[in-house]
């Protein structure tokens, strides 16, 4: 699709156009400048305040560039990309530099990636915690935390990297290996980047092909169907009795039946009750942490005190308050369907508060698995008719309230009236008992700067609207 080529570490009489002015592209900015290229930023919007030289994406003359770097969230038919393309203009991306950079920097280190549809940030940190814990000097990087660039290039000199990559990175990678990668899940998710499911889940999958290891979910049908032909190691991780070569639960254990001497025999990893909270996705998480840690050689004693002390970050199923027999529940970090269905199906009875922008993902299976703990939903946001309409076809049960956008409501605006009517409304559903619960299946930027800016607020919300009644 795009021009691939061995890239010299030395930019001395280099010209390259960055694509994207965010954090990533930065990132990029600093470490190619400081290798002597001459570069420029491009954006669709103007940037400001950049110590880079910046262009609009409509007025770059591609003439003036020999080679692009490409950010994760441009699309492959982005009009600027059409034209670098036609013109002949070498291509790369962000992790395959950063892997070149790697490779003469630090040729001891080691690279570990986690993708899915959900609960890569919290894989990636009990990864790096665990192999911490067994003595790795390692990061997570990636999507959570450092760029892999700047990782890379820490004076920290990593042995071990642990990357969370989305769909979007993996499209651009083609030179990055891996030690082993874990495979949580593959949902909707992304259809509007990648034009259909099909391809979102080829992508995703596509990353066992830079793998010696797969670590991969036995309790996800795509994952299991998308994997079979891949030819590397396969270690399956389940929430049900391992068999011999996998990795799972027994009773209350986490076992080990995979990187053992005797598959016959199994190695306990931890209690289950040390995986705080103990709900089935946050499980299965660590399990396929405890997988990529093993792959790393990490014993399982570092593995059970680095699971047993780690907490996921926040707005993931992060408890606000518990007043009146009704728990609210800040999972805002919940931005697709699989992953609000994976959060509501650890609550009995829930008033879901969602909506935001559905990205192309449909609705209804989430509704049709949820339906029976869902009493009622308070939506919002951009989609909220399409979540709306799923309920009426699946769940006509569900009493549903639609909230409008205030007409003065500004994104990042102090004023926080849109979440305390949210909050309002669903106090009048909730009774003791009842979870309220914020997990969107949606992305947040129609109305919130980003998810934690969402959740923040409706903790604030919950506190001024509920704690003080």
């Amino acid at each position: 699709m795009f021009k691939k080529f061995a890239m010299a570490l030395n930019f001395s009489k280099s010209k390259i156009l960055i694509l994207g002015g965010g954090v990533t592209g930065t990132a990029l900015a600093n470490s190619l400048t400081r290798r002597g290229a001459t570069i420029a930023i491009a954006d669709d919007k103007k940037i400001e305040d950049s110590a880079f030289s910046t262009l609009l994406s409509d007025d770059v003359d591609i003439s003036q560039w020999e080679m692009a770097v490409v950010s994760p969230g441009w699309k492959p038919t982005h009009p600027l990309i059409h034209k670098l393309v036609e013109a002949g203009v070498e291509i790369t991306n962000e992790i395959d530099l950063a892997w070149m950079i790697k490779q003469e920097q630090a040729p001891h280190q080691r690279w570990f990636a986690v993708t899915g549809t959900n609960g890569k940030t919290t894989t990636v940190e009990m990864t790096a915690a665990a192999m911490r814990a067994g003595g790795l000097h390692a990061i997570a990087c990636g999507n959570v935390g450092d760029t892999v660039i700047d990782a890379v290039e820490s004076k920290e000199n990593y042995d071990v990297l642990v990357l969370e990559l989305s769909s979007f990175q993996i499209h651009w990678m083609s030179s990055a290996q891996f030690t082993a990668s874990a495979l949580l899940n593959i949902a909707d998710d992304h259809t509007d980047w990648h034009g259909d499911f099909q391809e979102y889940a080829r992508t995703k999958i596509s990353l066992l092909d830079s793998s010696s290891t797969g670590i991969l979910n036995a309790d996800d049908e795509e994952v299991i169907k998308r994997s079979v032909h891949w030819k590397g190691r396969k270690v399956f991780f389940t929430l049900d009795t391992p068999a011999p070569g996998e990795i799972g639960v027994v009773e209350d254990l986490l076992v080990d039946r995979a990187f053992v001497a005797d598959p016959q025999e199994a190695a306990m990893i931890c209690e289950l009750k040390e995986i705080q909270p103990t709900v089935p996705h946050n499980v299965s998480n660590a399990l396929a942490a405890a997988g990529l840690a093993r792959a790393a050689g990490v014993n399982h004693e570092s593995i059970r005190s680095a699971l047993a002390t780690f907490t996921p970050g926040r707005h993931r199923i992060e408890q606000v308050l518990s007043s009146g027999g009704i728990t609210w529940i800040d999972d805002s970090k919940a931005t697709n369907p699989h992953a609000a269905s994976a959060s509501i199906m650890s609550a009995l009875s829930v008033v879901w508060i969602a909506g935001g922008l559905a990205k192309g993902a449909g609705l209804d299976e989430l509704v049709k698995r949820c339906g029976k703990r869902i009493k009622a939903a308070v939506l919002i946001g951009q989609d909220k008719s399409i979540i709306a309409k799923a309920l009426r076809d699946n769940a006509p049960h569900i009493a549903i309230l639609e909230i409008d956008t205030p007409a003065q409501y500004q994104v990042g605006s102090t004023e926080n009236s849109l979440m305390e009517d949210v909050v309002a409304a669903a106090r009048e559903f909730a009774v003791e008992g009842d979870t309220v619960l914020l997990a969107p299946a949606c992305a947040s930027m129609d109305q919130f700067i980003n998810y934690a800016d969402r959740g923040d607020r409706f903790a604030q919300a919950v506190k001024k609207v509920i704690a003080d009644e």
